[in-house]
């Protein structure tokens, strides 16, 4: 520790901070879009929409069977090639890596949060459906205002779960060359060659933001928890 060069990580924090403002921004849109997305896909499968539900089933299957930096590269390098086809280019359309992130975090993850919402929508008893029936909602108010409402309370600890897997798998856009707090870390380490500094400090970032959002998990599934009566 005499060596530990605590002023590198002074020096480095703006930059470290961008970093990490980049992945919280990516969790945060990945998290919103994957959960619109998540919901159409899991409605779709519940409700057995003709068309619909077998191709929301292979979508989900083929995103949870397959790696998340192999679908990275397939759209970065795969979509300006279709692009291209599709607008009759004379060249592949470029689509950039920080849209490659944003688009690709939120398709992917929708595939686990579509899986999620599914379970919760299993859950909820009959009745429920009855009594909408009972009352001559439509289908679509019966979920928006009864059903959807419920589950998401439901399966909030599960979905947050999730998203913490998602805030750790930011750090793979740095095989596209994007600035996340790790790889802003890690140009600062190979610059400074502060790479014991620069890693444990991100290290460090991760575990705290992750216990953090872990006592969260463990807060909603203690409120959710069903109340046990003597």
């Amino acid at each position: 520790m005499n060596s530990f060069d605590f002023g590198a990580i002074e020096r480095a924090a703006p930059y470290l901070l961008d970093g990490l403002g980049f992945s919280l921004q990516l969790t945060v849109s990945s998290f919103a879009g994957g959960l619109v997305l998540g919901v159409a896909l899991a409605l779709a499968r519940h409700l057995r929409v003709p068309l619909l539900a077998p191709l929301a089933t292979a979508y989900i299957t083929l995103m949870r069977a397959i790696p998340l930096i192999m679908v990275l590269f397939w759209f970065f390098f795969l979509v300006p090639m279709l692009l291209m086809w599709a607008t009759g280019a004379p060249r592949p359309v470029p689509v950039g890596p920080v849209y490659t992130a944003f688009i690709t975090f939120a398709m992917f993850e929708a595939a686990y949060y579509a899986e999620i919402i599914r379970a919760g929508l299993n859950a909820v008893p009959k009745g429920q459906y009855e009594a909408c029936r009972a009352l001559s909602m439509s289908t679509a108010k019966t979920y928006w205002l009864v059903i959807l409402p419920q589950v998401l309370r439901s399966v909030s600890p599960i979905l947050l779960t999730q998203t913490i897997i998602l805030f750790q798998d930011t750090s793979l856009v740095y095989v596209l060359s994007i600035t996340d707090m790790l790889g802003a870390a890690s140009k600062i380490a190979q610059r400074d060659a502060s790479l014991v500094e620069m890693y444990l400090t991100i290290a460090a970032t991760y575990l705290l933001i992750c216990v953090v959002a872990s006592q969260a998990v463990a807060y909603l599934r203690k409120r959710n928890a069903p109340a046990v009566h003597a």
